[in-house]
């Protein structure tokens, strides 16, 4: 048998989980104001509706990036049927629960999409639901052929069920903590280093996640791993986790984040960066071309 733990060791030193967890508000952390152990909506609010179709409600965070980038992937693809309205929400001031938010996303979590085309109208939530459901719609990005579809829902979901280490764990205490844990750090700095090396070796023999055609797979993982890769997320994680020993995986990073819809859509619903280059709502191109005049200028 292990030896007792010493509470003394701990942190806070001292500490002892009780028999059962009693959630105490504000306690700590960036996000301590709006986290909760509870589900449903807190205050009544509708959501807005715009002219087309497609109704996004997100925020520029990679999760909200990856239906961003998809949107713009298929207008650029000629798809005039993915114009669509993009409202932000603002989830550090609760507005994922309000009611009609928690109406068409009961886990409160953004992005959610609604597809007015349909009667009735259809939601769709969690990212990578969005992308499937968007890129079978339109009949993009995700291939037909049993064995690239596999390779492609694949790597879809080895994202859905890896990031959650990159960004709640890593990136977590790493960049959020109130205070720096050294043990949890490396738990998870480990962890992200080892999923790295997975996609620089998968990487080194495939251009792309699913092989040589481009998919909902690179467009699901590039804003996690790419915004570590380019030093966007988690200021100092790059240096931290040597991002450029993986020269198959910052190939690949550097190749997908050159493409004009990705940039065009990593702008959309921003809430972060300098002020005159966000864009809190889109409604047309045009939108995304003044920001992007901006930033040029």
């Amino acid at each position: 048998m292990a030896d007792a733990q010493d509470p003394a060791n701990n942190q806070p030193a001292g500490y002892v989980p009780p028999k059962v967890w009693v959630w105490e508000q504000g306690n700590g952390g960036q996000f301590a104001n709006i986290n909760r152990p509870v589900s449903g909506a807190t205050h009544d609010k509708a959501l807005p509706v715009g002219e087309h179709p497609l109704q996004l409600y997100s925020l520029g965070t990679p999760n909200g990036q990856k239906v961003t980038i998809l949107l713009e992937e298929l207008l650029a693809a000629g798809h005039a049927g993915a114009e669509y309205d993009a409202w932000k929400i603002n989830i550090g001031e609760g507005e994922q629960f309000g009611s009609g938010f928690v109406e068409i996303n009961p886990n409160s979590k953004i992005p959610a999409l609604v597809d007015r085309s349909a009667d009735p109208a259809i939601s769709v939530f969690e990212s990578g639901a969005i992308l499937v459901y968007l890129a079978e719609k339109f009949g993009a990005f995700l291939p037909t052929e049993p064995a690239a579809r596999a390779r492609t829902m694949s790597w879809l979901m080895w994202q859905m069920g890896s990031a959650p280490f990159l960004g709640g764990g890593f990136g977590h205490f790493f960049a959020y903590a109130p205070f720096k844990i050294e043990y949890a750090i490396n738990r998870y700095a480990m962890e992200v280093k080892r999923q790295l090396h997975v996609l620089d070796k998968h990487l080194a023999k495939n251009r792309y996640m699913a092989g040589e055609e481009y998919t909902i797979a690179d467009m699901a993982i590039w804003p996690w791993y790419g915004g570590v890769a380019r030093g966007d997320a988690y200021a100092g994680a790059a240096e931290f986790l040597n991002v450029t020993e993986y020269t198959h995986f910052t190939r690949w990073a550097e190749e997908v984040g050159s493409r004009e819809p990705v940039q065009r859509g990593r702008l959309v619903n921003r809430g972060s960066g300098p002020e005159e280059f966000r864009l809190a709502e889109r409604h047309s191109a045009a939108d995304i071309d003044a920001v992007r005049a901006k930033m040029q200028g």
